[in-house]
C-alpha cells in the first residue's frame, strides 16, 4: 500500500542500493531497534538478499531500519537454514524526507564470495517491511516463504573483477585481573586470507574465548546430555554446512584451543570446509592436548539438491576416535524432499557401529508430514562423542510428524496450528526401549495474543520401566516479534517423581536504546529425594549508546547447584565488526550445570583490523 523504489549501483569495491519509502504519516515511523543483529521486524526496516554464486540454493541477506542498525546473516539451503552469526563487512545510513525515509547501503565485495568473470547474474531479493499496516512487501519471490532463493529474480549484466583486499590480519590483546590479584595478559590474533573469490582461509592463534557469553542454564528433564549452542566466532562462521540430523561434528566437543586453521569454497557445483584446531589441556576434566580435524564436501543436483560427505577425528595420544559418512536430500517436487545419512564412528568401542536413516518427507506453506526410520550401532554413540553429538545408541527407531496451519482472513482468529508427533524405538536385540507421543494445538489471535496446550506421554526403560507424562498450557503476547511476553505451566511425571513447572519470559524495550529480556523458571517435584527443585533466572539487558558502542549484562542463578553468574560487557567498535575495544567483568562459572568458584575477573581487549 506504500510505494518502494531501489536503486542499485556497483563499482570494482562494493555494491551500493539506494531505497526510497514513501510514508504518509512520518511521525509513525518505527526506528527503536539499534542494536546490531537485533530481528528488525519490529521496525520499518528493508532487506537486501543476495545470491552471488546465482545457483539458486544460498545468499547473503542485509537489513537496516531508520536508525541505521545492521542486521546480517547467510540463508542456505533454499531457505531451510538461517545463520545470523556471519558478519559482513558493509555501511548503511538512513534519513527521514518530506515524503518518507531513505536508506543507503554499501557491501563492500571483499567480504563476499563470487565466481568473477563479465556479464554475470546474482539472485537478488528487496524487501520492505511495514509494521504499522502488518504489511512485508518483497520484489520476487513468495509472500508465504520470502526466502526461499529459488524464487529470487536476477541482478544481471555484472562485469565481476577479483576484490582487491586479499588478507585481512586481526591482532588482539586481551589482560586479566582476577580476585583483584592476579594480572595476566595474553595476545592473538585472527587472519583472514583470500586464495580467490570462491575460496577463503582463516588462521587463529590463541583465540579468545574468555569473554564469551555464558551458556544458558535449562531444565533438563531427560536423562541425556543436552546439545549446547555454540557461540564462539571461531567455530560460528561457517558452522551450518557441518549440520546433519545424525550430528558426526559437534564443534563443542573442542574445549580452549591453542589454534586453529579453517577452510571455505564454492566452485563448480561443490561446497566444501575444513577445519582443525590444537586443544589445550584441561586440568578440571582429566583431558589431555589434542588434534580434532573436521572435513566436510557437498556436491549439488539436480534443483535444490545435495549429495555430502563428512569425516572428522580427534587424535590424542596417538589413537584416533571419530566419525565418516554421507548425506543426501534430494527435491523430488516442490512439496516432496527425501533426505538420508548413512554413517560409521571408529575408536575404541569395536561393537557395532554403523548408523542410518531415511526419511521422506511432505512440506507445503500450511502443512508438513515425514516417517523416518533409524539405526544406531549399539556403540556408535560410544565412538561419535569424541566429535559429534548422539544422545543414544543401540536402537531401532521409527517416527513420524504430522502439523496443519489454518489462516483466517476475517473474525477474531490469525490461525490454528495442529501438531502431532509419535516415536518409538527398539533396542538391536528387539527390547522395547521408549514410545513417545505429542500432541499440540495452537491458537494465535488477531490482537497478538497465542494460547498453546501440548500434552506428552511416552515409556522408557533404564533401570526400571517408566510412564512420563506432561501436559502444558502457554499463555503467550506478541510471541512471534521480539517485545513480547508469555507464561507456561507444566505438569506431570517424570521418571517416578510428580512435577510442577513454571516458565515466564519478557521481553521490553522501555525506550529505543535499551532492551531487556528476563527468564523464571521454577520446578518443584514431588517427593525430591535428590534436591533437584530449583528456580532459574536470568536477565539479559543491552543498553546502545551507538550502534557501535554498547553495555550488555547477563545475570543468572541456577538455585538446584548454587550458581549465580555475572557478565558485564562494554564495547567500543571503532572498525566494525572485528576492530574493538571491549571490557568486562565476570563473576560465577559460564559453563552450563557447573557452579564453579564465585571468582571476581576483570578483561580488557583490543582488537584491529590491518
Amino acid at each position: 500500500t506504500v510505494r518502494t523504489s531501489v536503486r542499485i549501483l556497483y563499482d570494482g569495491s562494493a555494491v551500493y542500493f539506494g531505497f526510497e519509502n514513501t510514508d504518509p504519516d512520518l511521525d509513525r515511523i518505527a526506528a527503536r531497534i539499534s542494536k546490531r543483529d537485533s530481528d528488525l521486524k519490529e521496525d520499518d526496516a528493508v532487506a537486501i538478499l543476495l545470491d552471488t554464486y546465482g545457483d539458486r540454493r544460498a545468499c547473503y541477506q542485509f537489513m537496516t531500519n531508520l536508525l541505521g542498525t545492521q542486521y546480517d546473516g547467510r540463508i542456505t539451503d533454499n531457505g531451510l537454514t538461517t545463520d545470523t552469526t556471519w558478519d559482513g563487512v558493509w555501511k548503511s545510513a538512513a534519513r527521514k524526507t518530506e515524503t518518507g525515509w531513505t536508506a543507503e547501503i554499501a557491501i563492500e565485495l571483499s567480504g563476499l564470495k563470487y565466481q568473477p568473470g563479465r556479464q554475470r547474474s546474482w539472485g537478488l531479493g528487496l524487501a520492505r517491511i511495514f509494521p504499522r499496516r502488518l504489511e512485508n512487501s518483497y520484489w520476487q519471490g513468495l509472500v508465504d516463504s520470502p526466502q526461499k532463493v529459488s524464487q529470487f529474480g536476477l541482478l544481471s549484466g555484472l562485469d565481476l573483477e577479483q576484490a582487491t583486499k586479499r588478507l585481512q590480519v586481526i591482532p588482539h590483546v586481551v589482560s586479566k585481573l582476577e580476585d583483584w590479584e592476579t594480572v595476566g595478559a595474553e595476545a592473538g590474533l585472527d587472519a583472514r586470507y583470500a586464495f580467490s573469490q570462491t575460496v577463503s582461509g582463516n588462521i587463529a592463534v590463541n583465540p579468545d574465548f574468555a569473554t564469551v557469553e555464558a551458556d544458558q542454564e535449562q531444565i533438563n528433564l531427560t536423562r541425556f546430555e543436552l546439545s549446547l549452542a555454540e557461540k564462539r566466532n571461531f567455530f560460528l562462521e561457517g558452522k551450518e554446512i557441518y549440520s546433519q540430523r545424525i550430528q558426526l561434528f559437534y564443534s563443542r566437543r573442542i574445549g580452549d584451543i591453542y589454534g586453529g586453521a579453517k577452510v571455505y569454497g564454492k566452485t563448480g557445483g561443490f561446497e566444501f570446509s575444513g577445519l582443525t584446531a590444537q586443544t589445550k589441556p584441561n586440568e578440571e576434566m582429566g583431558t589431555d592436548s589434542a588434534n580434532v580435524s573436521v572435513f566436510r564436501l557437498k556436491r549439488d543436483i539436480f534443483t535444490d539438491s545435495f549429495v555430502g560427505f563428512l569425516a572428522a577425528n580427534r587424535l590424542v595420544g596417538g589413537r584416533n576416535t571419530g566419525t565418516a559418512g554421507f548425506d543426501t536430500s534430494v527435491n523430488f517436487t516442490n512439496t516432496f524432499r527425501f533426505t538420508g545419512q548413512l554413517a560409521v564412528s571408529y575408536g575404541d568401542f569395536k561393537g557395532s557401529n554403523v548408523a542410518f536413516f531415511l526419511r521422506p518427507a511432505i512440506d507445503t506453506a500450511t502443512f508438513h508430514f515425514h516417517v523416518r526410520y533409524t539405526q544406531l550401532g549399539e556403540t556408535f554413540g560410544d565412538n561419535a562423542n569424541a566429535v559429534g553429538f548422539v544422545h543414544d545408541d543401540n536402537r531401532r527407531e521409527v517416527d513420524s510428524a504430522l502439523s496443519k496451519t489454518f489462516w483466517f482472513k476475517r473474525g477474531f482468529l490469525e490461525r490454528i496450528s495442529y501438531d502431532s508427533n509419535y516415536n518409538i524405538y527398539w533396542g538391536l536385540e528387539g527390547t522395547l526401549r521408549s514410545w513417545q507421543v505429542d500432541e499440540g494445538l495452537s491458537f494465535d489471535f488477531k490482537n497478538k495474543l497465542s494460547l498453546e496446550a501440548e500434552h506428552t506421554e511416552e515409556y522408557k526403560l533404564f533401570e526400571a520401566d517408566f510412564r512420563n507424562r506432561q501436559t502444558q498450557f502457554t499463555l503467550g503476547y506478541n510471541t512471534r516479534e521480539w517485545q513480547s511476553a508469555s507464561i507456561a505451566y507444566a505438569f506431570g511425571r517424570n521418571f517416578g517423581l510428580d512435577f510442577d513447572l513454571v516458565r515466564g519470559t519478557v521481553n521490553y524495550r522501555p525506550i529505543r536504546d535499551l532492551s531487556l529480556e528476563y527468564g523464571l523458571t521454577r520446578l518443584v517435584f514431588n517427593p525430591d529425594p535428590d534436591g533437584d527443585s530449583t528456580w532459574i533466572h536470568s536477565l539479559r539487558t543491552t543498553y546502545n549508546f551507538t550502534n557501535d558502542l554498547f553495555l550488555k549484562l547477563y545475570y543468572q542463578v541456577n538455585s538446584a547447584i548454587d550458581k549465580m553468574s555475572v557478565q558485564l560487557l562494554f564495547v567500543y567498535r571503532f572498525q566494525p565488526p572485528f576492530g574493538l575495544i571491549q571490557f568486562a567483568y565476570q563473576r560465577g562459572s559460564t559453563v552450563f550445570g557447573v557452579a564453579g568458584e564465585r571468582a571476581d575477573t576483570l578483561f580488557m581487549k583490543i582488537a584491529y583490523m590491518f
